[in-house]
């Protein structure tokens, strides 16, 4: 069901696709900026595969909002949270914020793996290498 709008090299669609690749620039995820644009998730990551420059400029505007989230871990981790009225420690915002930093760490880990994931090397050294063996064992009769 392709209407003017949706119709590939359409000045509609780039219109739209510009209010996209804009909110998600100015730190919105790319579901939340297809809502404000009016276009579902789906239909945008479709034209996404159908236009390169889309696909280069959504690349990019989707390295600066997982850039944009590493910085607010940054932000997040080195606020004061402060007191609670009677001079203590306030808790309760102690791990609000701790919550927020582990979700963000999360989504990092999952939106650039190789970049902010955790990573699990095992190996040996020089003088004694891992080495992997596989033995058949014989059944005794």
């Amino acid at each position: 069901m392709a209407n003017k709008r949706t119709k590939p090299g359409s000045p509609e669609r780039a219109e739209v696709a510009e209010k996209v690749i804009k909110a998600m620039d100015s730190g919105m995820s790319c579901f939340k900026a297809c809502q404000q644009a009016g276009v579902p998730m789906p239909t945008f990551m479709l034209w996404v595969g159908q236009d390169a420059e889309l696909a280069d400029r959504y690349a990019q505007a989707r390295e600066n909002f997982v850039e944009r989230i590493a910085q607010e871990v940054m932000e997040l981790s080195d606020v004061d949270v402060g007191e609670t009225p009677d001079g203590r420690k306030d808790w309760a915002a102690v791990q609000k914020h701790k919550l927020q930093v582990d979700t963000r760490k999360w989504l990092l880990s999952k939106l650039a793996p190789k970049k902010y994931g955790e990573k699990l090397e095992i190996s040996g050294d020089d003088k004694s290498p891992l080495v992997h063996r596989i033995e058949l064992i014989a059944k005794s009769e």
